[in-house]
């Protein structure tokens, strides 16, 4: 008999993305395919070259790169399930990075596709033009303390705006701020400062005028009770009801993502195995440092989906 292991489907955020993210996986798999054409269809222009060919300039607009990574994710579950059959275990838990609990909330069959990407894609305009209206940025600290992180941001008028993991935690704020908090940094011995190529201040208070917008937005679009509980940025908590998940949806966008927490609570749960689901490795990093001894498997490309049968085994 074989032993029934817990696994949470993660889905990766703004950050996670590269020109030709899911060309090799739409090339081989049908179902891949289906993803981004479908999403070409209901968006009314083909954000698959977008995501293929670039320009890269034009796939970072936050209005572009929201429904393209999204789209990548699904393509990537889609393709994985095709080739994997019963191999792939069904998920325990659905979590999602900021953007990435948009394609946890597809994977759950709380939202469709189609919806989704619409929505996000609103989303990211309206968090483009919050950020144009109040200007700003992230930056990532790896190597402090979370005491003295929010000690910097008390003393630069920065926002702690993810908590990712013991050694990393992205602050956000106006650019003078963010100069000012850069030099704290340095000061207090961080290893690591990373300016984030976003076009605002992600996941603070700067984003507040966004919400009435995205509520909106929200309101027009079907929701259903998730199938799979889905951990929630904000609170790390599981939810599943259409209630709570319209709160999470606007509530995440100014407020801390506790990525941390989030993990460390599937993991108190049962969850051993965690599946990154998406172009790149990024929560797979972030996860290794949160529990090293847990497994990861990525599914993010051809040669992921293609080994994805050998995850027992790994």
């Amino acid at each position: 008999m074989v032993e029934q292991v817990k696994v949470a489907y993660v889905f990766p955020g703004q950050s996670s993305w590269a020109v030709g993210m899911g060309l090799d996986i739409v090339v081989h798999y049908a179902s891949a395919r289906e993803v981004f054409d479908e999403v070409d269809r209901v968006l009314g222009f083909p954000l698959s070259r977008l995501c293929f060919e670039g320009p890269e300039e034009e796939l970072i607009q936050t209005f572009n790169i929201q429904p393209a990574v999204l789209t990548t994710s699904i393509a990537c579950l889609k393709a994985a399930q095709e080739v994997s059959g019963e191999s792939m275990p069904a998920a325990t838990f659905l979590a999602g990075h900021g953007l990435g609990e948009y394609a946890a909330l597809v994977a759950g069959n709380a939202v469709s596709l189609a919806d989704a990407v619409c929505l996000v894609r609103e989303r990211g305009r309206l968090m483009h033009e919050a950020g144009r209206r109040k200007p700003g940025g992230m930056l990532t600290i790896v190597g402090l303390k979370q005491d003295i992180v929010e000690y910097i941001c008390l003393n630069t008028g920065t926002t702690i705006s993810n908590i990712n993991s013991p050694s990393q935690i992205v602050i956000s704020g106006a650019e003078d701020n963010l100069t000012k908090a850069w030099r704290l940094a340095r000061t207090k011995g961080a290893r690591r400062i990373i300016p984030l190529k976003v076009s605002g201040a992600f996941y603070s208070s700067m984003m507040e005028p966004a919400t009435a917008g995205l509520s909106e937005a929200i309101s027009s679009f079907t929701f259903r009770d998730s199938s799979v509980p889905i951990v929630a940025n904000v609170t790390a908590q599981p939810v599943t009801d259409v209630k709570s998940i319209k709160e999470e949806l606007v509530s995440q966008l100014y407020r801390c993502i506790q990525w941390r927490d989030s993990i460390e609570n599937m993991i108190a749960r049962g969850v051993t195995n965690f599946f990154e689901i998406g172009h790149g490795e990024v929560l797979t990093g972030l996860i290794k440092q949160i529990s090293p001894g847990v497994r990861t498997f990525n599914v993010g490309d051809l040669t992921s989906v293609r080994e994805i049968a050998k995850w027992r085994r790994m």
